[in-house]
């Protein structure tokens, strides 16, 4: 039996459109699973506002810890924008006075890494509080989704004020609900072999750590912004 060009090319078109109709039914079925990988097109937006810690001092670019975050991300298949808004020096009220243009419109989430050179400088913990309690109020105004890195104070301005500092993150995350990172020289702080001379900021094996240590925790805040995006 001979067969026409018009019954050929229209079971062409059939098989055609029963494998766009399969590939988008199992597009949509990703994107359902995986929020964080909804929107390839359009990466998650996120600023980590902090000070040198996060600037990188010391560091080439690519080896601050944005930069290896955003990679540590993108290794899982969650595409982000990440923006580097850290400044060396700047203690929690730097950050709250630069807010507004450090994050800019569009921003999804923002990091908060503050905290460290207030400790450093023994400012009263009551100023701190109401400068990150300042960040996160205006941020949750602007319907951006906020986390907390955690601080300690050196023991070197003693107990009361240990206490004092070293409560503040844990209070504002549960006040505020929203999630914690508790330390971020977690395993990093007082070990040489990762820090540079100064004994302070991370060497880029240290700041790997630091994103290993953070990664669950990214991962999930970054899951529910995308979850939010539905």
């Amino acid at each position: 039996m001979v067969r026409s060009y018009g019954k050929s090319d229209s079971a062409v078109e059939r098989r055609y459109g029963l494998f766009m109709h399969i590939a988008v039914l199992m597009l949509a079925l990703m994107t359902l699973a995986d929020p964080a990988r909804a929107d390839v097109a359009k990466p998650i937006k996120l600023v980590v506002l902090g000070d040198s810690l996060s600037a990188g001092l010391g560091l080439p670019g690519q080896d601050a810890f944005p930069a290896k975050l955003q990679k540590a991300l993108q290794a899982k298949g969650i595409v982000v924008d990440m923006t580097n808004a850290g400044v060396s020096g700047d203690t929690a009220s730097g950050g709250r006075d630069r807010l507004d243009w450090s994050v800019p419109e569009g921003t999804e989430g923002v990091i908060v890494e503050l905290g460290a050179n207030d400790a450093m400088r023994g400012i009263d913990p009551d100023l701190t509080r109401a400068a990150l309690t300042d960040i996160v109020q205006r941020l949750k105004a602007r319907k951006i989704a906020v986390m907390l890195c955690g601080m300690l104070a050196p023991p070197n301005f003693g107990a009361d004020y240990g206490a004092r500092f070293n409560s503040i993150y844990p209070e504002l995350a549960k006040q505020f609900d929203v999630p914690l990172y508790p330390f971020f020289l977690d395993g990093v702080a007082a070990d040489a072999k990762l820090n540079q001379a100064d004994g302070i900021h991370p060497t880029a094996e240290g700041v790997d750590i630091v994103v290993d240590k953070m990664l669950p925790t990214v991962e999930a805040f970054v899951r529910t912004i995308g979850e939010q995006r539905r």
